[in-house]
């Protein structure tokens, strides 16, 4: 199989929809699914079920897409060596991480990297711990900064700091100026938090379980910032980092809890061979940390 045969296949069966994966593609219908048909023949099976206009990956569609997938993973890791035998200097690091990283961690670890790295550029993506795992394991992004450690195999994962976990209350609130608090207290107080396969959502319903209480959730989100909106308008109390920045209107009680913090590190596949330009920024992003932790 072909680079370009690999490209149209995997887009088709990552999208499951042939006129998404043509437009991707800039590739008209027809000709895709004449590809498609192609490839299936030579194969001797069909590796989509049909659907009328949908189509879904069968078992023997899921067997190849996974080969498929890691030769052009491969196939991009190769072409990227070459550039970087070529030109040393330059390269790019595809970065993602959470949302709440956006106004502090990425930007630091950036900005001090660029101003000894040279020409290294960074295509930056933000979204959830779940989705950016996903993303490194597919050879989508190269490094992704999430919090907690995923636990999908094939992760590697090196911790850069440690983060204390808090409640955030309105600065009226009858909790304000405590100096700490258990989650076992609040069994019947509403809750803002984030959108299940976010991070601080993992973290929020583990402590939670742990202090054998059931949350009353009033609102959900993608972002720390609204639940801190959302807090500070009295509509409900959320955990957020200690560390973090908050907005006016908003009281910060540490939580007492064991295990009430969150390690926050950055993660690659463990199956990939780095970049020149991933193994720099990774190996300063570990520099970093260690300095940190001198402090």
């Amino acid at each position: 199989m072909l680079g370009a045969d690999l490209e149209w296949f995997t887009t088709l069966a990552e999208t499951e929809n042939v006129s998404v994966a043509a437009d991707r593609l800039h590739l008209a219908q027809p000709t895709l699914s004449r590809m498609l048909a192609r490839l299936e023949r030579r194969l001797g099976v069909p590796l989509f079920d049909r659907h009328g206009k949908r189509i879904r990956l069968n078992d023997y569609g899921r067997l190849y897409y996974e080969h498929a997938r890691r030769a052009r993973a491969e196939l991009r890791a190769g072409e990227q060596a070459v550039a970087d035998r070529v030109n040393p200097a330059k390269g790019v690091v595809r970065l993602s991480f959470l949302h709440s990283f956006g106004s502090g961690l990425a930007p630091q670890l950036i900005g001090e990297f660029r101003r000894s790295s040279g020409r290294i550029d960074f295509t930056l993506f933000q979204g959830a711990a779940e989705v950016i795992t996903r993303q490194v394991l597919d050879g989508e992004a190269d490094l992704g900064l999430v919090s907690p450690r995923p636990s999908e195999p094939g992760i590697g994962w090196h911790t850069l700091l440690n983060q204390r976990l808090a409640l955030a209350v309105p600065a009226d609130h009858r909790l304000a100026g405590q100096r700490q608090i258990r989650l076992a207290e609040l069994a019947e107080t509403e809750f803002i938090a984030m959108h299940p396969g976010f991070g601080m959502r993992r973290l929020f319903d583990e402590l939670c379980a742990a202090a054998g209480i059931r949350p009353r959730i009033a609102f959900e989100s993608s972002d720390l910032v609204t639940v801190c909106g959302l807090v500070a308008a009295g509509l409900g109390v959320g955990l957020v980092p200690v560390e973090e920045s908050m907005p006016p209107g908003i009281a910060v009680v540490p939580l007492a809890d064991a295990g009430a913090s969150r390690d926050v590190g950055l993660i690659w596949s463990a199956a990939a061979t780095p970049s020149e330009a991933v193994r720099r920024f990774r190996d300063f992003a570990a520099e970093w940390a260690t300095r940190r932790h001198a402090w």
